[in-house]
């Protein structure tokens, strides 16, 4: 069976049957690594949420984000970034109560 491999070009992670799993896997790593630096200060109570909100749009945004701009997603890509985007929200807004009562 003949080996598949990968490499590196301009940041990029490029596979010989030219799939982008490898790369988006790679930049949904980075912006997790990127997303806990900062714990800190998004666990703390006294910053406020906007504040918070803003520094995950300028930094952990832009990690994930950088080179994925000319990739085609497919619905399988799409969920997995949806899944890491709410992880980081869950993270930084913490959890959501429903104040309505089931009746």
């Amino acid at each position: 069976m003949k080996e598949l491999k990968n490499f590196k070009y301009l940041g990029v992670t490029l596979h010989e049957d030219n799939s982008h799993q490898i790369h988006l896997q790679e930049r949904i790593k980075n912006a997790n690594k990127t997303y806990f630096m900062p714990q800190k200060f998004f666990k703390n109570k006294n910053i406020s949420k906007k504040l918070k909100l803003i520094l995950k749009n300028t930094i952990i945004d832009k990690t994930l984000a950088c080179a994925l701009e000319t990739l085609t997603l497919t619905k399988r890509d799409r969920k997995q970034l949806n899944i890491f985007e709410r992880k980081v929200y869950r993270g930084i807004l913490g959890p959501v109560y429903d104040n309505e009562k089931e009746n």
